[in-house]
């Protein structure tokens, strides 16, 4: 095998997004991710401060999203939306595009939306994922937001927000890798359940993956590495 159990897990983005997780549920699924020591924990904006709490001295990120899920917000409230994940202690942050200036070739809209929620990550030294929600773009859609976000510099581009009408894919990722220059990752979400899954997405390229069944995931790693 050419991974540790490190390299796996911290490809993981413990996702903690279901609109129904109760307040017990949601510290749950932080304490889990902290056990596992993955990547990140990326949960709903409210509670983002509670995470970064209970992350602490770990090397789990607390994350959360913006625009989420379908990316219609006024640009102006996702940046006070980055504003206060910032605030609350996120260390990267998800953001939706919005899909509606992308189907509509507004490029130009779509650029600056991403770039006022960059500027308010990078400025305070956090990274950005750029949502594209690839089940309702055409191909060259893609390629061109791809480029959007490889010259603004993002740290991420991703498949999906996990509550479109479809997640990630191996030809929409071996696209998406394909457009975006090296400095910008790629991260697959929406439908990675099984080890195997997280295994295909990296041998493409993939670095990141928002995951919540992240203990079956890693649990199976671990039988696999004895």
């Amino acid at each position: 095998m050419d991974y540790t159990y490190s390299d796996i897990a911290k490809m993981i983005d413990h996702s903690l997004l279901n609109p129904s997780l109760s307040w017990s549920e949601l510290e749950a699924g932080v304490a889990l991710a902290r056990e596992y020591d993955v990547a990140s924990v990326c949960i709903m904006p409210y509670a983002l401060r509670r995470c970064a709490d209970l992350l602490a001295g770990s090397t789990v990120a607390p994350s959360t999203t913006i625009g989420f899920p379908h990316g219609g917000h006024a640009t102006d409230t996702k940046r006070a939306e980055a504003v206060q994940a910032v605030e609350d202690g996120g260390q990267e942050l998800d953001m939706v595009i919005n899909i509606s200036k992308a189907l509509s070739g507004d490029w130009t809209y779509v650029r600056n939306d991403i770039e006022a929620v960059l500027d308010v990550t990078h400025g305070a030294k956090r990274k950005l994922k750029v949502i594209f929600e690839n089940c309702y773009l055409e191909d060259d859609q893609k390629i061109h937001l791809c480029a959007i976000c490889g010259d603004l510099g993002v740290d991420w581009v991703k498949t999906s927000t996990g509550y479109g009408a479809g997640g990630a894919n191996l030809d929409d990722l071996r696209l998406m890798r394909e457009h975006t220059p090296p400095h910008v990752q790629v991260k697959a979400a929406g439908g990675i359940r099984t080890l195997d899954g997280v295994l295909e997405v990296r041998a493409l390229g993939v670095t990141r993956v928002g995951a919540s069944r992240t203990r079956d995931i890693l649990d199976e790693l671990r039988a696999r590495l004895g």
